[in-house]
């Protein structure tokens, strides 16, 4: 009997945990390493402890995948110095296997956009050391893809929200202080549009990518829910809430001095021209190619809603 194929997941955060379910519940061989792996996972998941950015490591924990999902990350503040060496680890560990490497990527290197929607045919032009640093990674996979090195495929993701998104810019103080009855927190013009990623939609983008040869070698935005005023977005979180959820702006120069103490309040003062134009992700290439089957906004917002009601009451 040929053995099934092993799909393995490096990363345990948000995303990772999504995609191991989401792929278990296919009735897939699953895997998830990490540093420290969550207790509780999936009726007949495996688990390995492991810091990927030990390549033997890494390699040994990946031992006989057929398919490996980078979903690693670092700490914010300490992103572009630490990440670096956990893609590394995991694309020393698909060089040794064979696998196809499927790979999370955020929309840093891109940079400013300037309103004009993100395609995967964009410049990797970031002016942000965070940025630099992405698109500088990008580079090396699609060069190590290129040499044929290792098989890649590659999926981008806007701004992440969903259930145990709590540091992201749609994370805990917008949803958390909506169900404290406080205002949000948001940095930039809320009246512009914005892509918002949901977690579920980047698992389900993720293991599409890992299952379809079509996917091997090409960069692919992961389509999501409908792009909308984060304004617009701001309604939707106050229905479900059930009352007005005010909005509190965070102007850029306020970031600035706070990030001369505080290196998140730096990080996000970095970021902040993600918020100074329309910031729109185009699916088109992905969604002509695998399909359209989305979360609409309405039910990815009641599914976090939900998530943080639950956390507050535990």
């Amino acid at each position: 009997m040929t053995e099934p194929q092993l799909h393995v997941v490096f990363g345990a955060g948000q995303v990772g945990r999504a995609l191991v379910t989401h792929l278990a519940g296919q009735g897939k061989a699953v895997r998830v390493v990490a540093r420290r792996c969550p207790r509780e996972l999936p009726e007949g998941v495996d688990s390995r402890d492991a810091d990927a950015t030990d390549r033997e490591a890494a390699a040994d924990a990946a031992k006989g995948a057929s398919v490996i999902y980078q979903c690693l990350n670092a700490p914010y503040t300490e992103w572009p110095e630490r990440f670096p060496p956990l893609q590394r680890g995991v694309v020393a560990a698909a060089e040794r296997t064979g696998a196809l490497l499927v790979t999370l990527e955020n929309v840093y290197g891109y940079g400013p956009t300037y309103g004009v929607p993100m395609t995967e045919e964009s410049p990797l032009a970031a002016t942000t050391s965070k940025g630099q640093v992405r698109a500088a990674l990008t580079r090396e996979l699609l060069a190590g893809s290129d040499a044929g090195r290792i098989r890649i495929a590659i999926g981008r993701a806007s701004d992440f929200f969903g259930a145990g998104v709590t540091e992201s810019t749609l994370g805990e103080r917008v949803f958390g202080k909506a169900l404290a009855g406080k205002k949000a927190d948001f940095i930039g013009n809320p009246d512009l549009l914005h892509t918002y990623s949901y977690v579920p939609d980047i698992a389900r983008g993720l293991a599409t990518l890992g299952a379809d040869e079509r996917a091997i070698g090409k960069v692919w935005h992961l389509p999501g829910p409908e792009t909308v005023t984060t304004r617009a977005l701001m309604d939707i979180v106050a229905a479900e809430v059930g009352h007005t959820v005010g909005i509190r702006d965070v102007p850029r120069p306020i970031l600035s001095v706070l990030g001369l103490f505080n290196p998140l309040m730096k990080g996000l003062a970095e970021m902040s021209y993600e918020f100074d134009a329309p910031f729109v992700l185009d699916t088109k290439r992905y969604q002509t190619m695998f399909g359209t089957d989305v979360t609409p906004l309405a039910e990815a917002i009641a599914a976090t809603v939900a998530w943080y009601r639950t956390r507050r009451s535990s």
